[in-house]
């Protein structure tokens, strides 16, 4: 049985959103080499870039050479697409340490074993910086026209509110990026986000116009078959139509220090019944009987969210290691339980859940004391919880508020429950 293509792939999975002619011809030719821009505004990927490094992922197993563009030169500028406001602008040292950082990251998703689909990791700095601004305007702007930029659906989204020439500049500065990465790297495959659709033809456009220059044959060049090609992706979208990619507590980055490894998985087990399987097979490379077999399940015994679970476990594994995986699924079925007894699991939970910390003064505390401490709120609200039943500490109902609370679990830790969602871990301050 023959793999598919890249487009077959592509298609069956949904991420086939446009995608400019020739392309299915050129594939069917030989192997291509295809890149994504990362902009390296942040010390890390977020959740919302994860379905374009999915892009190149399926790119290297149809037997395509990925090829990452860290933004280093255009990190400094900021695409203005999808964007209200104008970026702040970093410094050469801050866009340094962002670029590794993020390099590091993809990393994860693709194979850097030697052979013909070895990924390629440049950053743009290295053709962009080279330009003087009489060599860009020359050899760049000159193939482009006002009305031609300011038709571009990043551009009429800011007009209104103002934008500054620096962000107008930005769709000139990728197209740069496509010509140099086609004349001298052989990529003839630029792939992004529905919201790069224009910085994307820009490209095309300026390698089609720069091929027409230098050809003799003028306006016939034109005709001729393209060379270069463009293909984008379907945004990562709420069902209210909003970019994923954030919590209660901010963006859900990839990198352990600001996104811990407990929320990440939370947030993916905690993904939307109606969107869960277009996620599997958008961010994971299950193949399609394994996910027709899990869709299957999902509508049979939606409550068990068996979609959610093999979603969550299969990104917390590939971004944070398997081991990380196994050890959020154990704290995922811990964090939500009535009674949790194992001092070494309550002390990950104590970090993952933020809980409280308490000193000598606790020894005096009833039980209303613990559960304002364990999130209650109010006095009044947590007299009402008590009143229901809804508390437990350390495995134990009590609906008196005045109740001393049970003893410390291993002389350190509360497991406080309130209600059938809430959790909360105190432990002694010092321990």
């Amino acid at each position: 049985m023959s793999h598919p293509t890249l487009l077959e792939e592509l298609g069956w999975r949904g991420l086939l959103h446009l995608a400019s002619d020739g392309l299915e011809q050129r594939i069917a030719s030989g192997p291509i080499s295809g890149y994504i821009g990362f902009d390296a505004s942040a010390t890390s990927l977020h959740v919302g870039h994860l379905l374009q490094v999915f892009l190149l992922t399926h790119l290297q197993r149809a037997g395509g050479r990925p090829v990452i563009v860290i933004g280093g030169g255009t990190g400094m500028i900021g695409d203005p697409s999808g964007k209200s406001s104008e970026r702040k602008l970093l410094d050469d040292a801050t866009i340094e340490a962002n670029s590794r950082a993020l390099g590091r990251q993809l990393e994860r998703f693709l194979d850097f074993s030697a052979g013909p689909t070895q990924p390629r990791m440049l950053d743009n700095r290295e053709w962009l910086t080279r330009m003087s601004v009489i060599d860009f305007l020359r050899d760049i702007g000159k193939h482009f026209t006002v009305p031609y930029m300011l038709a571009k659906d990043s551009v009429q989204g800011r007009l209104a509110a103002g934008m500054s020439f620096t962000e107008f500049s930005y769709q000139t500065l990728q197209a740069a990026d496509f010509l140099h990465l086609h004349q001298h790297e052989g990529v003839d495959l630029q792939m992004g986000g529905a919201d790069q659709w224009g910085n994307i033809t820009a490209g095309l456009e300026l390698i089609r116009r720069v091929q027409r220059h230098g050809d003799p044959a003028g306006d016939d060049a034109a005709a001729a078959e393209p060379t270069a090609f463009g293909l984008c992706s379907p945004l990562l979208l709420t069902r209210e139509g909003q970019k994923m990619g954030k919590s209660e507590r901010g963006a859900v980055f990839l990198d352990a220090g600001l996104t811990s490894p407990f929320e990440f998985y939370q947030y993916w087990i905690n993904d939307d019944d109606a969107l869960v399987i277009d996620h599997l097979r958008w961010l994971t490379t299950l193949g399609r009987d394994a996910i027709e077999e899990i869709a299957a399940e999902q509508s049979q015994r939606p409550e068990a969210r068996h979609a959610q679970q093999a979603l969550a476990f299969d990104l917390t594994a590939r971004i944070h290691g398997h081991d990380e995986a196994e050890r959020q699924v154990a704290l995922a079925e811990a964090a939500f339980a009535d009674a949790v007894s194992d001092p070494n699991v309550l002390a990950s939970l104590h970090g993952a859940l933020g809980g409280f910390e308490f000193g000598p003064e606790a020894d005096a505390w009833t039980v209303l004391e613990v559960a304002i401490a364990g999130g209650a709120g109010s006095r009044g609200e947590a007299r009402r919880l008590i009143a229901q039943g809804g508390l437990s500490i350390n495995g134990q109902r009590i609906v008196d508020p005045t109740a001393a609370p049970p003893a410390l679990i291993a002389g350190r830790y509360w497991w406080v429950a309130l209600g059938k969602r809430r959790r909360a871990v105190g432990r002694r301050r010092g321990d």
